[in-house]
């Protein structure tokens, strides 16, 4: 039988490459850096992050967090990566992106069963094939994938944050620490930039009226064949996109002040702007949530109006790409198999999820699936009760009408009965339960012992 077929090198690409070799599927995994580049990564390196360094919250009652232990339980990869590069970043799981890339792309490299081909996938090829071309796939396999869905290839317009030097802070007004004191180094694992309410009214005057790239630079790079659009993702909507639609939901928002003391006042500011390190020595930080798509003299003019951010040197600037993704429910089974070809799966934000955690997650389901199916073994759903399982399913089972990507959330899962009556009971509630439900899955798969050493 023919190799299993991976197109990407992200994270879900990695992820299922790796689970299909460990369950002795020889694999070839395509990824088209550096021959050919994207608009949003920076290196050839196997999983690089484009856009946050977080991987979510770390907390077990979280959706991300939960995510990441039923990961962890399942032995994925590329958890175990980010676990061991892994930064302050109070309860979220941040990491520092280039030790986690390279080893991610060491592992992958280095296993006997995977050859890595830096090569462009043009086309859907012959089966069987795990399809994670993420959501910078090329013109060319976004024209296939079209073709051979109709008119199911969608995309939309995504954006990321820029990156600053750390000691180009000011730190007589920013100052360190995480919201409520969830500090996971004891030494602050953010800065925060406090604003009155004039400096934040003001801002966000600055912030609105500033001028963006205008849009069609961006579709200029969509080729003759694929179909063209320009909605953003609600999850992660430019930060003056979010403003012009109402100047108070920012701080509301990435610009909320909640559980934050200003040391300089003894009081809560009336909004904060975050910083995030990306690196364990705190050389870089990004500024949290706020995506952009303003031209880059703007963001350093505006930007520099945050309290303590006068003199930032920017390492990185904000830009906006094109993200590309199936409409799930159209094409789906939560098994996460094209429901016209058996033997081709998809993972990823192209499968229709939204999240690092979450196209971790279904890379690991597509390459345990697909290396199933090589295998001639029957395809594993996992129970709704598990935060994987309920991912999957609110991809392939949504409204195709309205579809966008799903990212993991605690409504996903179904509901309790009886439910405890307060927040925090419920959602350690269902985090019981999800680990219970995960428990006899594994047990009743034999999942634990499924994968042989390399």
């Amino acid at each position: 039988m023919n190799a299993l077929t991976i197109i990407g090198g992200g994270l879900a690409g990695c992820e299922a490459a790796w689970q299909a070799a460990q369950r002795g599927v020889p694999v070839e995994l395509w990824e088209m850096r550096p021959a050919r580049p994207t608009g949003a990564h920076r290196t050839d390196r196997l999983a690089e992050l484009v856009c946050s360094n977080s991987l979510g919250s770390r907390l077990p009652d979280r959706a991300s967090g939960l995510l990441h232990r039923e990961l962890r339980a399942l032995d994925s990869l590329l958890i175990r990566c980010a676990d061991a590069a892994a930064v302050p970043g109070g309860a979220a799981l941040a990491v520092d992106r280039v030790r986690f890339a390279d080893a991610v792309t060491a592992a992958i490299e280095g296993h006997p069963r995977i050859v890595v081909r830096r090569a462009e996938a043009e086309t859907l090829p012959a089966g069987p094939v795990v399809v994670a071309a993420g959501p910078l796939a090329s013109p060319a396999l976004s024209a296939a994938l079209e073709q051979a869905l109709g008119e199911q290839n969608l995309y939309f317009f995504d954006a990321i944050a820029p990156v600053i030097l750390g000691d180009s802070v000011d730190f007589t007004i920013a100052f360190r620490g995480s919201r409520y004191g969830r500090d996971a180094s004891g030494e602050g694992d953010y800065v925060n930039c406090p604003f009155t309410r004039e400096e934040y009214e003001r801002f966000i005057a600055e912030l609105i009226a500033a001028r963006r790239i205008p849009r069609k630079e961006f579709e200029a790079e969509v080729e003759q064949g694929v179909k063209t659009g320009g909605a953003f993702f609600e999850g992660c909507l430019p930060i003056e996109v979010l403003a012009r639609r109402d100047p108070r939901a920012p701080a509301f928002g990435p610009m909320r002040p909640v559980g934050l003391t200003d040391p300089r006042t003894g009081r809560r500011p009336w909004a904060v702007a975050q910083l995030r390190r990306e690196d364990a020595a705190g050389e870089r930080y990004n500024l949290v949530g706020f995506q952009t798509n303003l031209a880059r003299a703007e963001q350093e003019r505006v930007f520099r109006m945050i309290p303590g951010l006068a003199g930032a040197v920017f390492e990185r600037f904000g830009e906006m790409h094109r993200n590309t993704y199936i409409n799930a429910p159209t094409a789906l089974i939560p098994a996460l198999q094209w429901r016209l070809r058996p033997d081709v799966f998809f993972a990823g934000q192209i499968a229709g999820v939204e999240g690092y955690a979450g196209n971790i997650a279904t890379g690991w389901l597509a390459g345990v699936n697909a290396a199933r199916r090589w295998r001639g073994e029957p395809l594993l759903t996992p129970p709704p009760e598990t935060m994987l399982g309920a991912l999957c399913r609110a991809a392939a089972e949504g409204d195709p009408k309205r579809f966008q990507p799903v990212k993991a959330n605690l409504g996903l899962l179904p509901p309790l009965d009886p439910a405890p009556r307060g927040k925090r009971e419920r959602a350690a509630a269902l985090a019981e339960r999800a680990a219970q439900a995960l428990a006899a899955w594994r047990a009743r798969e034999f999942l634990s012992a499924e994968a042989p050493a390399p």
